[in-house]
């Protein structure tokens, strides 16, 4: 009943709607920024969400993250801190009504920044559940979004103007019931961003052996501190996060680069290709060639 009540649109999908004329996710002029529409419903699909404020102007999504869902219209913001893995939905769409929407970079020393200057005190105080949070709209939010789409079309003003905008966006969401959770990432002495530090360095080297007291060192944790803080923000152990960029790197291998099963389980890690094909089948739902077969649009073996 409540959801009836609720906006169908944003005046941000007028904005959203002649740049995006099919569906698919499309890159901008602003640095940072990508547009989307979806035309009919999905299920979700495997994902990796960056710091990011993401919204549609128009229909519905969910982002899943350790089992627990996220859902926001064009009412609701969605709000990350931290590379997440995830499995995003699409909920209400149609080729007369697309989903539309916007995702929008978060720069984490934009953020410091807006605090500084702004007085706002980043918090120490443990942050709850995960780095993902969702908001409410506020009109002053929504005509910064709607004032830095309208720069696509004065490109000359970009460079100018839109660093302006993006710093009126930051200031914007540092003062909704998001800001904290934004706070805790810019602490440079809090949980928030040591494990910031320990994601990047997972991301650079996900084909190595992990040794969880080595990471936790690495960014001044005692390793059962680290752990539960890490497990607290990303829904996953390290382990578990390591293994995630593994399969992902692989799948990527295999669709881009043409590499065979074996090759992508070697390159991204992996001892055991069988390991790496139960892994793989866990995650996307299928085995490694029969998803490559679906991706490049081939005919199924029986």
């Amino acid at each position: 009943m409540i959801h009836s009540q609720r906006r169908q649109e944003s005046p941000l999908a007028l904005n959203i709607d002649p740049r995006v004329s099919v569906p698919g996710d499309f890159a901008t002029a602003i640095p940072g920024l990508s547009l989307f529409r979806r035309d009919q419903p999905a299920p979700p699909v495997v994902c990796m969400i960056e710091p990011s404020l993401i919204l549609v102007g128009r229909g519905e999504k969910r982002l899943w993250i350790g089992g627990e869902g996220h859902s926001y219209d064009c009412s609701r913001f969605l709000v990350t801190s931290l590379d997440l893995p995830a499995n995003s939905e699409v909920l209400v769409a149609s080729p007369e009504q697309p989903c539309v929407g916007l995702v929008l970079k978060l720069d984490v020393s934009m953020l410091a920044e807006v605090i500084a200057k702004g007085r706002l005190q980043a918090t120490r105080a443990r942050p709850t559940g995960t780095s993902v949070g969702i908001g409410q709209l506020a009109p002053s939010l929504e005509g910064a979004l709607d004032r830095l789409l309208s720069l696509l079309d004065e490109p000359e003003a970009i460079e100018v103007l839109a660093p302006l905008i993006l710093r009126e966006i930051h200031y914007r969401l540092l003062n909704s019931n998001q800001g904290p959770r934004l706070r805790q990432i810019t602490a440079v002495d809090g949980q928030g961003y040591r494990i910031a530090k320990a994601i990047d360095w997972l991301k650079i080297n996900y084909a190595e052996g992990l040794r969880i007291d080595e990471l936790a060192a690495r960014v001044q944790m005692s390793t059962p501190t680290f752990h539960h803080h890490f497990r607290q923000l990303t829904a996953m152990s390290p382990l578990q996060y390591q293994k995630w960029l593994r399969l992902n790197e692989a799948r990527r291998l295999m669709l881009v680069d043409h590499l065979d099963v074996s090759r992508a389980a070697f390159a991204v890690g992996y001892e055991s290709p069988s390991q790496f094909s139960r892994e793989y089948g866990r995650l996307f739902g299928t085995a490694p060639s029969r998803d490559m077969a679906q991706l490049r649009g081939q005919p199924l073996e029986a």
